[in-house]
């Protein structure tokens, strides 16, 4: 049910992100509410207003408005769109879009939802959450797009445009902000011609630094704290008036303490015999640690100097090429490396029993080539696709507090570490084409058709070790994983992914459109897999090894309409959708009683049926104010869920099971408001109040729904009052966010078969900054 906490409207908050311009009153020929942004998300600039999908786009300003620093700034501001720093790390990115996401942040598995940097895919999530301090604007395609995209879009896409030089003037722009819990945030970029009209360069970079926001009460350390660095380089060429080149190179440096969670769910022991089976599971003695209400304090066995750290960087290069009037060429290449090392504490007690060390090695190369042809009637891309990746990664678990061992009916701690090695690399190959065209000047068909194929290698080495009074020394506990696990192997998948839309313009400024697509999700190895059972599943009643799990794919039925009215002054898009999943991956957990195992499967549990209703308005009154509003609605269920621990047909609530009703990450509505007021000074300037409120319903934060896991539903009030001098040379801003203090859960870790760990992560607390900035 929808639940208000704040009693009126508030009015979108926070600092100006680098490179994006400082929010300004609207001059007398600038009414319209932002339907002339131009997109690219059918690969050719269009008008936002004229592309029949539901995109939502958002420019530097807007973002600058809503406080936006990273990716989860947007977070409850786009309908159905999930989207916050996620699975215990710093620079990880959580995104769902209409309830389908990644179901682990392991990199094994692949996303649901796309990310692109200028047209270059972002292969994993770790990483993926970028700060967006050099940005045009932002493209959220909600939707598969299967077709233009490609593999893993399921879901949808977030395009980042950065801003490019000008070769014609030179610019500037710059802020810094200081703000609670010692916020200090630091932008610059400057763009110059080196060549009159022929070449320009830009340099932007972020510092973004500021002290952790969870407390340990038994140490007083600080933890969730930010420190980034990043920059970003854009040489720019245009020598003629049909050629444009594009290089660029970006690089990002994190350096943090974990990120912490909160235990939701009392911890237990497994006891072993000396043949190590299971015969009992006792609870976790931990009377240091509270199980209450939450208050930004939270515990940790992890030592100082056990932090996360992160190193990004990629480099792109593309063309674009105007072969004649009708006929021009784009080449995308693209090559980028992450490594990051991150420590995670995932019981979040002070107690080790379930410690974590994991380090990955990736890298990619992708080569896009696009031909399109532009005519009257006609309009194309045809285009071929290669990903080359390579990621490899090292684990470590560090388990003192969990295993214990049963001897002449005593019970004796065990200590249990874990190393695993292994490496994955994917080939993917893409041919695709769509077209559009004009049976009248307002009636469209579009079409279009993908074929992906890729091969998907893994090799992996697991060694655990224990040790106790009782062995006298280490023992090396027995690898119950069979093959491919601990040899090289490959599995191969392919799919077609077609979609059509039949749109039509009843005005110029009004569209209406109707789209069937189909996206595809890739498949993989589980690199969670600990034993047998891990790679088992209940097929047709029958219990079979499989060591993949298979793509995903789903069919999504749309119709919308977006038009512009009053002069540009008020702006609406809506859509209706249903979507259809087939083989729904999913990483289940073991049972809640009897004996925790360590099993981790991963299996495609069956189908799911989403539908659901999404609009967004803007509306400028008068030049000084301006109003934008969202709401998704989600209807959301699993039609089947065969996880392999019980018969595939089950009741919602079995006892002593875990329930798996309702898909994670699907709340049933999310809504936003937002609003500036602009008060003219004459020559001294203006001075603006603006701010937003938005809501995000309840919802399960992992894939068996543990009651600790939920989210109930919450606010979030933010709000700013801005100076801007004459000209709008430079400004002063203060800002406030989470206003009514608002404790709301946004993502959370799943592990009940190790431990019964549940830990939930929560929002930030309420946070004030003040920020000066100049451009020209």
């Amino acid at each position: 049910m929808l639940r208000c906490g704040v009693a009126a409207l508030a009015l979108v908050a926070g600092a100006p992100a680098l490179a994006q311009e400082a929010p300004q009153p609207a001059a007398d020929d600038t009414l319209a509410a932002n339907q002339d942004i131009v997109v690219t998300a059918r690969k050719r600039a269009e008008r936002l207003l004229d592309v029949p999908i539901a995109v939502t786009a958002l420019t530097g300003d807007q973002l600058a408005k809503q406080g936006t620093v990273d990716l989860s700034g947007v977070q409850g501001t786009i309908p159905n769109v999930n989207l916050v720093q996620g699975r215990g790390s710093t620079s990880n990115a959580n995104i769902f879009i209409r309830g389908v996401g990644q179901p682990d942040a392991l990199q094994t598995f692949d996303p649901a939802v796309g990310v692109y940097v200028d047209g270059v895919y972002m292969s994993r999530i770790q990483g993926a959450l970028f700060n967006l301090f050099d940005v045009d604007h932002v493209e959220v395609l909600r939707g598969p797009q299967g077709t233009l995209y490609g593999k893993n879009t399921i879901g949808g896409a977030v395009s980042i445009i950065s801003r490019k030089p000008d070769t014609d003037q030179i610019r500037a722009m710059g802020s810094f902000t200081y703000g609670s819990y010692n916020q200090v945030l630091a932008n610059g970029y400057v763009s110059v011609p080196l060549v009159e009209d022929k070449l320009a360069l830009s340099l932007a970079g972020v510092y973004d630094k500021r002290d952790g926001t969870v407390t340990d009460p038994l140490t007083d350390r600080k933890y969730n704290d930010r420190n980034t660095q990043a920059g970003r380089a854009i040489l720019r060429a245009t020598p003629s008036d049909r050629v444009e080149l594009i290089l660029e190179g970006d690089y990002t440096h994190q350096d943090t303490a974990p990120t912490l969670g909160y235990a939701t769910a009392p911890l237990i022991n497994v006891v072993y015999n000396s043949t190590f089976t299971g015969v009992a599971a006792v609870p976790v003695v931990s009377p240091a640690y509270p199980y209450g209400p939450y208050n930004y304090k939270a515990s940790t066995s992890l030592k100082p100097g056990q932090g996360q750290k992160l190193e990004h960087w990629g480099t792109s290069f593309t063309a674009n090429i105007e072969l004649s009037d009708a006929f021009s060429v784009t080449s995308i290449t693209g090559y980028r490396k992450l490594s990051p090392d991150y420590y995670i504490d995932f019981d979040a007690t002070q107690l080790q029993v379930a410690d974590a060390f994991v380090g990955v090695r990736q890298h990619q190369f992708s080569q896009e080539l696009q031909l399109k042809y532009n005519s009257d009637k006609l309009k194309g891309v045809f285009g071929l696709y290669y990903l080359d990746e390579s990621v490899r990664s090292h684990q470590e678990s560090y388990d003192d507090n969990y295993l214990q061992m049963q001897i002449a009916g005593v019970n004796y701690p065990l200590t249990f570490q874990r190393y695993i090695d292994d490496r994955q690399n994917t080939k993917s190959y893409a041919a695709f084409g769509q077209f559009t065209y004009d049976f009248t000047e307002k009636l469209s068909l579009t079409a279009g058709l993908r074929y992906t194929k890729e091969r998907k290698r893994y090799f992996r080495t697991t060694t655990a070790y224990l040790a106790g009074a009782q062995f006298g020394a280490t023992y090396e506990f027995p690898n119950s994983l069979p093959a491919p696990y601990n040899d090289l192997d490959h599995v191969d998948f392919d799919a077609w992914t077609p979609m059509a839309t039949l749109s039509y313009k009843p005005t110029p400024d009004t569209l209406i459109y109707a789209t069937a697509s189909r996206g595809f999700k890739s498949g993989g190895f589980n690199g969670r897999a600990n034993s047998d059972a891990d790679v088992t599943q209940n097929i047709d009643g029958k219990l079979v090894y499989v060591p993949y799990f298979k793509p995903e794919t789903v069919w999504t039925y749309e119709g919308g309409a977006k038009g512009s009215f009053l002069n540009g002054r008020v702006s609406l898009a809506g859509d209706v959708f249903y979507s259809d999943y087939r083989d729904f991956q999913a990483r289940v957990g073991g049972g809640v009683t009897g004996i925790a195992g360590g099993s981790f499967p991963v299996v495609n549990a069956g189908k799911l049926r989403m539908w659901g209703v999404e609009a967004e308005i803007a509306v400028r009154p008068t030049r000084e104010w301006s109003i934008r509003s969202s709401f998704g609605y989600l209807n959301s269920k699993y039609l089947e869920f065969n996880d392999g621990r019980r018969a595939p047909s089950f009741s919602c609530n079995p006892t002593g099971q875990q329930i798996t009703c309702k898909p994670a990450f699907a709340p049933p509505i999310n809504f936003s408001v937002a609003s500036d007021y602009a008060i003219p000074l004459g020559n001294a300037g203006s001075l603006t109040f603006g701010g937003d409120a938005r809501f995000v319903d309840k919802q399960w934060l992992s894939v068996d729904n543990r009651q600790g896991l939920m989210e109930p539903g919450y606010w979030l009030v933010n709000a700013f009052v801005q100076y801007d001098a004459p000209g709008g040379k430079w400004y002063l801003r203060g800002q406030v966010k989470n206003l009514t203090k608002s404790i709301y859960l946004t993502d959370a870790q799943e592990f009940s078969s190790v431990g019964n760990i549940q830990t939930a992560y929560y929002g930030d607390p309420r946070t004030w900054s003040g920020t000066v900035g100049f451009r020209f």
